[in-house]
C-alpha cells in the first residue's frame, strides 16, 4: 500500500512547474549533456527493441512495398505507360511538399517523420488499395453479376474506406510512436498531406499511364487525347483531392494531441471522426459522376472548393496561433532569466526569426562558421517553441508526469545555444519592431561588443577575460549572458535570478538529438 502522505505530496503539486522555485543547479544538473537525451531509449537484451533493427524493418518493408507496387503498376499501364505516368505524375510533388513544409516552419517537424509519411503513401498505402480494390470489386461483381454496378459500388464505397484507413495508418504510427514530434493541429495536417501526397503519386502514375495506353490503342493524341483530359482533371483541377481528404484525418489526431489527458473518449473519438469525415468526403468525390453530366462540375464547385479553403484557412489559423502561444507562453521564462526581454517578440515572429538566422550568419568571420552560428540559431530557435507548447499543453493537461523533465532538457538545450542566439535574435526584434520604435537608441552591437546590452536591454556582465566560443568571438570583460551584478532591468521583482554558466566554458555546438 502506498504512503497517503506521499499521496497527498503528489495530488498537491501543480500542473505546471514555477519555473523560478526551482534553483538553477538542480535545473541544469538534472538535464542531459548533448547527445545523452533522457528520452533515448534504453537498451535492453532483445534484437526487436533496437532502435536501429527497427528502422531498419521500416525501411526494409517500404522498399518492399515499393518494388511490389511498382511491378503491379508497370504490368497494368506497361513500360511507356509507365514512363509517362511517371513523368507527369511527378510534377505536382514538389509543390505539395513545400505548402506542406511551409505550414510546419514555425516548429518543424524532423524530415524522416515526413519522408516516413510520403513513402507509406506511395508505396504501403497504394499497395493495399490496388489488392483491396480489386479484389472486393471482382467479388461484388461475380455476386451480383453485374460489372457495371461493381465499378460504381467499389469507386464510391469501398474505395474511399480502404485508401483512407490506409493512409491513416501512417498518421497513427506516428502519433502512437513519435508522440513527443506530433503536438499539434499543424503536425496532423503535414503528416496527412505528405501520406496523401505520396498516395496520389502512385495512383496518378496508374491512371495517367492507363490513360496513355489508351490513346495509343486509339491513335489519339494532342488536346483531345484522353492523358490530357486526365492530366487536366488530376493533376490541374484536383492535385489537392487525396491531401484533402487525409487531412481532415489528421486535424482529428491533432486536435486530440491538444486534448487533455482526462478525456480519454475525445481523444479516441476525435481522430475517427475525421477519418469518417474523409470517407465521406472521398465517397462524394468519386460518385460525382454518376449525379449527371454537370455532377462533377458541381461537387468541385460547391463541395471542394469550399472544403479546401476551410481547411487552408483552419491550417493557416494553426500556424498563427503556434506564433501567439510563443508570445504568450516565453515571457515566463525571459522573467525568470532563461531568455532575454526581446527574444519573445523576435521568436513569435516568422520574419525576425528568419533575420536573426542571417545575422548570425553575417556576423561571422567565415562561411563555415557563418553556418554553423545560423544552425544554433534554427535549432535555438525549434527548442524554445517547443518549450512554449509543452507549456500551453501542460496549462490544458495535455502532458504527463515528465513534464518537469522535458522542460529541462529543453531548457538545457537553449542554454547551450544561448550567446550565439540569443544577440541575434535581440537585434531581429530590434530591427523588425515598428518604425520608430528604437530611434534614438543605439542598436546592440553583434555578440556584446559594446556597452549596448548592459544598459538597457536586460543583459549583465559576460564571460571572464579571455572566454572564447566556438565561432570566434573572445570575450574581455564585455557584455555578455552570465552572471548579473544586480536587478536586471525586465526581471519581474522577486522573480528567480538570471541563470549563470555552469562547469566554465558552454559546451560546443552540435545538432540537437533526434
Amino acid at each position: 500500500m502506498s504512503d497517503p502522505s506521499v499521496q497527498q505530496q503528489q495530488q498537491a503539486r501543480p500542473a505546471v512547474p514555477v519555473l523560478h522555485e526551482e534553483r538553477l543547479d538542480e535545473v541544469l544538473g538534472a538535464a542531459p549533456e548533448r547527445g545523452r537525451g533522457r528520452y533515448r531509449p534504453h537498451r535492453v537484451g532483445m534484437v526487436w527493441r533496437s532502435k536501429v533493427f527497427r528502422a531498419g524493418a521500416v525501411i526494409v518493408a517500404l522498399v518492399l512495398c515499393g518494388l511490389v507496387i511498382l511491378a503491379l503498376v508497370r504490368e497494368q499501364t506497361g513500360p511507356e505507360g509507365f514512363l509517362v505516368g511517371l513523368g507527369l505524375a511527378v510534377l505536382p510533388v514538389p509543390l505539395l511538399m513545400a505548402a506542406f513544409r511551409w505550414l510546419d516552419r514555425v516548429e518543424p517537424g524532423p524530415w524522416r517523420n515526413l519522408l516516413f509519411s510520403f513513402a507509406w503513401g506511395a508505396c504501403a498505402a497504394a499497395l493495399v488499395a490496388i489488392i483491396a480494390n480489386s479484389f472486393a470489386t471482382r467479388w461484388i461483381a461475380t455476386a451480383t453479376a453485374d460489372p457495371a454496378s461493381a465499378d460504381t459500388l467499389g469507386a464510391t464505397v469501398i474505395a474511399p474506406v480502404v485508401e483512407e484507413s490506409a493512409k491513416a495508418a501512417a498518421v497513427l504510427l506516428i502519433f502512437l510512436f513519435r508522440r513527443r514530434e506530433f503536438s499539434g493541429v499543424v503536425d496532423g495536417v503535414v503528416v496527412a498531406g505528405f501520406t496523401a501526397t505520396g498516395f496520389a503519386f502512385t495512383e496518378n502514375i496508374l491512371y495517367l499511364g492507363n490513360a496513355f495506353g489508351e490513346d495509343q490503342l486509339s491513335g489519339s493524341s494532342g488536346f483531345a487525347s484522353v492523358t490530357a483530359g486526365t492530366f487536366f482533371v488530376r493533376i490541374v483541377m484536383s492535385p489537392f483531392a487525396h491531401p484533402l481528404f487525409t487531412v481532415l484525418t489528421g486535424l482529428g489526431f491533432g486536435f486530440a494531441a491538444v486534448s487533455a489527458r482526462r478525456h480519454r473518449a475525445r481523444r479516441i473519438a476525435l481522430p475517427l471522426l475525421g477519418l469518417l469525415l474523409a470517407m465521406g468526403l472521398h465517397a462524394l468525390w468519386n460518385g460525382s459522376s454518376s449525379f449527371g453530366p454537370y455532377g462533377f462540375y458541381a461537387v468541385y464547385g460547391i463541395v471542394m472548393v469550399p472544403a479546401f479553403g476551410l481547411v487552408t484557412w483552419l491550417a493557416i489559423w494553426s500556424r498563427q496561433r503556434e506564433l501567439r502561444t510563443l508570445a504568450a507562453e516565453l515571457p515566463a521564462y525571459a522573467a525568470a532569466g532563461w531568455l532575454t526581454p526581446a527574444e519573445p517578440s523576435a521568436l513569435s515572429s516568422m520574419r525576425a526569426r528568419g533575420m536573426a538566422r542571417d545575422l548570425a550568419r553575417h556576423w561571422q568571420p567565415d562561411r563555415t562558421r557563418g553556418r554553423a552560428a545560423a544552425r544554433a540559431v534554427a535549432e535555438y530557435e525549434s527548442f524554445a517553441t517547443s518549450l512554449a507548447g509543452l507549456r500551453r499543453r501542460a496549462r490544458h493537461g495535455a502532458v504527463g508526469p515528465d513534464f518537469g523533465a522535458r522542460e529541462r532538457e529543453l531548457l538545457h538545450h537553449l542554454w547551450q545555444r544561448r550567446e550565439v542566439a540569443a544577440p541575434a535574435l535581440t537585434h531581429a526584434a530590434l530591427l523588425t519592431a515598428r518604425p520608430g520604435a528604437h530611434h534614438g537608441r543605439p542598436l546592440p552591437p553583434p555578440y556584446g561588443t559594446g556597452n549596448g546590452y548592459a544598459n538597457g536591454y536586460g543583459y549583465g556582465t559576460g564571460y571572464g577575460p579571455g572566454h572564447t566560443t566556438e565561432y570566434g568571438q573572445t570575450y574581455e570583460h564585455t557584455p555578455g549572458y552570465g552572471h548579473t551584478q544586480g536587478p536586471t532591468p525586465g526581471y519581474a521583482p522577486g522573480a528567480y535570478p538570471p541563470p549563470q554558466p555552469y562547469g566554465g566554458a558552454p559546451h560546443s555546438h552540435r545538432r540537437p538529438p533526434s
